[in-house]
């Protein structure tokens, strides 16, 4: 029996990984186009359509093609108006790892908050200007973060502290966020509990969140430069490791295996395996959102992140809605684009898969367009250039309102 234990724990660890997303994702796409899905057809042909498109953007974005990394730190640059920069200048940090954890603290706490907004929120920012989605809730939370509200000490503002966390709730957020009932925000309640949840496990893990401090999410900084010593660099695919480990158990409980948390994981019964595994289909999208946003404040730091490309693209709206409005993939009943759907549909698990492993082959596309290989031009700036652009621009193209081609029953925690 302890075996059988021991090998499934081993078999549910190897699907919180960047690998497992990306080898079933291409799975489902090799069974889309031979037209064994029960809810998309894929049309390879069109891909090329996609792929110039997104160049296109990122060319209008970054005419030089001298592309950031896809990272919660765009956002807070919204408008023009790099406000993290502004705020680190004026900060009485005493070295960079300071920095660093602090910069950790807001990344964490921000992207937990970064599930979709919907379509009728906005947020107005101290200087007046107006942001919705992602922007709007970045922009929410680093006023937040900036003003204090999350940290524990008057004096020291720019941090995050789970005791603070763990007195966060749905009021709270719905007063930073500018929430009324002209105002509605999306999964309230599922963000509340989310930081509620993020500060119970930081004190509950004082090894990992507390070694140099008090517990805080910052203290994942320190773990990783441990993890990374005594060369001072770090792959990309060790930090989704250590975000799944150590922050996984935040995640609302949705299925498990051998007591593990699969966190962003769901059924599809045609990804077929002989093992406890069979039949599940990781995503883990805000994880690797959060790795992504966390290279640059390692890098400040002096540690070396590489192989970026070992984590995958993003399954959520704007990059899976590009591939819908572009005609590579669509639903083979019609009526299935009226009605909003469950997370857990097979439906929505199919398009996530799918765009993860369409990502990958418009990336591919591009590098060939311009000669380049993916040292040159990793995923991660063709995400930021890029697909996600490219989502936004074309749903504003066919759409009014800009919104996705797709409606998700959301909780907060997954888009």
């Amino acid at each position: 029996m302890g075996v059988l234990r021991s090998s499934e724990t081993a078999l549910a660890q190897s699907l919180l990984t960047a690998r497992a997303v990306r080898e079933r994702a291409h799975e489902m796409l090799a069974l889309g186009k031979a037209g064994a899905l029960a809810h998309w057809r894929v049309d390879g042909a069109k891909l090329d359509r996609v792929a110039a498109y997104v160049l296109e953007t990122m060319r209008l974005n970054y005419p030089s093609l001298d592309i950031p990394f896809h990272a919660r730190w765009r956002h807070f640059a919204a408008g023009g108006v790099d406000r993290w920069a502004k705020l680190a200048s004026r900060a009485p940090w005493p070295d960079l790892a300071s920095r660093a954890r602090s910069a950790f603290d807001l990344a964490i706490v921000s992207v937990l908050l970064d599930a979709g907004a919907g379509p009728d929120w906005h947020y107005r920012t101290e200087d007046g200007s107006c942001f919705s989605r992602s922007e709007g809730l970045a922009l929410a939370s680093f006023e937040m973060f900036a003003n204090g509200a999350f940290s524990a000490d008057p004096y020291e503002k720019l941090r995050v502290d789970a005791s603070r966390l763990l007195s966060i709730d749905a009021a709270t957020i719905a007063k930073a966020f500018q929430v009324s009932a002209s105002n509605p925000l999306v999964g309230l309640e599922g963000r509340a509990a989310l930081l509620q949840t993020l500060g119970r496990e930081l004190l509950a893990a004082p090894k990992i969140f507390a070694t140099n401090d008090r517990a805080r999410p910052g203290g994942l900084f320190d773990h990783l430069t441990c993890l990374g010593a005594p060369a001072r660099r770090i792959e990309a695919s060790a930090i989704l490791s250590a975000v799944l480990t150590h922050l996984g158990p935040i995640w609302p409980s949705r299925l498990s295996l051998a007591g593990v948390a699969l966190g962003d994981c769901w059924r599809h019964p045609a990804l077929r395996r002989d093992d406890a595994t069979n039949g599940l289909v990781p995503f883990h999208k805000l994880s690797q959102w959060l790795s992504y946003s966390l290279i640059e404040p390692l890098q400040d730091a002096g540690l070396g992140v590489v192989n970026v490309d070992g984590l995958t693209g993003l399954p959520e709206y704007r990059n899976g809605g590009l591939f819908m409005d572009l005609g590579v993939i669509s639903l083979k009943t019609e009526q299935d684009i009226k009605v909003p759907h469950e997370v857990a549909s097979e439906l929505v698990v199919e398009w996530r898969a799918l765009t993860v492993a369409l990502l990958d082959e418009t990336a591919g596309l591009i590098r060939g367009t311009l000669g380049v290989d993916s040292a040159a031009l990793p995923l991660v700036k063709v995400l930021e250039g890029g697909t996600w652009a490219a989502g936004r621009r074309i749903a504003r193209e066919r759409r009014v309102d800009g919104s996705p081609p797709l409606t998700i029953r959301s909780d907060g925690t997954v888009f």
